[in-house]
């Protein structure tokens, strides 16, 4: 597909796109596209066509910091995404204008990997588009202008929705979309970890891209299983919440690294990559040296990944089942490892900020031993998740508010694509 969409006459084909899409939120939600085109025409000048697209937030459910381990996951793409209106623009650079953000510029001639562009957008979209077109792919240049509704520093994940919302772009206009959504996934992660020079798993983009709920064993991270994971939320009686602490990810990222880091150390002593390719019974076996060798909290994080990993393919059993109360049971158990173990609820030496840490608890005290919560996503910073009796939702989510704050607390629900193309 080319721009097929034209911005002044095909309004109903949009307006029956986005029902399709966001069922009950259309009415609000084509609004939204249509702030989203106008906003594509002020910034860059009138368009004839264009074409519009979505890619959604995630939350991890089950499988906490196991994905770069070449572990299990159990993840679902939320109902708040980042949405884009595309254009031609006749020359050899792709121009992104995010709302809110400064305009990147990519130039399509030069798309090697550039050391002052880590850490932002721009190299994002550069790596994107060398994996095209190391391949082949003839890009043209292009504008686009994005909105997001997905939390930044949530734990949602609006970076590996970004990703994915380019790679749709680029995939769609000018490779006959011939990847599917793993591989647009594994191009997200390939742009994130090469050219934005951060060292994450599949987890993140593999949700938002594939869709609904799903669990993904990485064994295999060139061709990952992903399997649907159908189980109707809405009947359990809970709501999905995302709490935020409060926490900023700013000047996080070492934290993050070390976690990786130090179980490199673990494998090392094996001669492994992963923690997929060691043994349990020997990990054990050599409790003792690799305490000398890594440090305790490299074993204890070990620990972590070995028995989260476990508790993924136990959740999605329980699920297939409608064992809801099993699922849950494994939800708080899978909670309290990161924080013992994995430990990636307070950053290392942080005493006066524990916001996360906080926010856990008050949720614990306000489900009194119903529902279920955890630290959500790369921890440290950002959000909790919670599963909340329908019963207890109104006074949780007034409760969590007065002590984080007004708009801390969200209530979700799964999404039953991934990135797509709109029109």
């Amino acid at each position: 597909m080319s721009y097929t969409f034209s911005i002044a006459n095909d309004f109903d084909r949009l307006e029956t796109a986005v029902t399709a899409l966001y069922g009950a939120q259309a009415e609000e939600q084509t609004l939204r596209y249509r702030t989203l085109l106008r906003r594509l025409e002020e910034t860059f000048g009138p368009a004839e066509t264009a074409a519009v697209f979505s890619a959604p937030g995630r939350t991890e459910i089950g499988g906490n910091h196991t994905d770069h381990q070449h572990g299990r996951v159990l993840a679902g793409s939320v109902n708040l995404d980042v949405i884009a209106a595309v254009a031609p623009n006749g020359d050899d650079c792709i121009r992104i204008q995010s709302e809110g953000f400064p305009m990147d510029v990519v130039d399509l001639s030069d798309l090697r990997v550039r050391d002052e562009e880590r850490n932002t957008s721009a190299a994002i979209i550069r790596g994107i588009a060398a994996w095209f077109a190391q391949r082949g792919c003839k890009i043209e240049g292009f504008n686009a202008y994005t909105t997001s509704n997905v939390l930044k520093g949530s734990g949602l994940s609006s970076s590996a929705a970004f990703e994915v919302l380019v790679a749709n772009i680029i995939n769609d206009l000018f490779y006959d979309s011939k990847c599917d959504a793993v591989q647009l996934a594994q191009i997200g992660q390939y742009a994130e970890n090469v050219y934005f020079g951060k060292p994450s798993g599949l987890l993140d983009q593999m949700a938002s891209s594939v869709g609904s709920m799903v669990t993904i064993d990485f064994a295999d991270n060139a061709s990952p299983v992903v399997e649907r994971v159908d189980f109707d939320f809405a009947s359990s009686g809970h709501a999905l919440c995302i709490v935020d602490s409060g926490a900023d990810h700013a000047d996080l990222t070492d934290e993050y690294a070390a976690v990786t880091r130090e179980l490199k150390e673990i494998c090392a002593y094996f001669g492994k990559n992963v923690l997929r390719e060691i043994d349990e019974a020997d990990f054990y076996e050599a409790l003792p040296f690799l305490r000398r060798k890594a440090g305790d909290r490299a074993v204890l994080r070990a620990i972590h990944v070995y028995e989260d990993n476990r508790r993924v393919a136990e959740q999605v059993a329980a699920l297939r089942r409608g064992d809801f109360d099993a699922f849950l049971r494994l939800i708080t158990e899978s909670g309290l490892s990161s924080w013992r173990f994995l430990q990636n609820v307070v950053p290392a030496g942080y005493t006066h900020h524990q916001e996360v840490a906080v926010a856990l608890t008050v949720c614990e005290k306000l489900l009194g031993g119903r529902g279920a919560c955890r630290v959500h996503g790369g921890g440290f910073a950002g959000t909790i998740q919670a599963f909340v009796p329908l019963d207890l939702l109104d006074r949780f989510k007034t409760e969590m508010e007065r002590v984080l704050g007004s708009g801390s607390c969200h209530v979700l629900t799964i999404r039953p694509v991934g990135g797509v193309r709109l029109v």
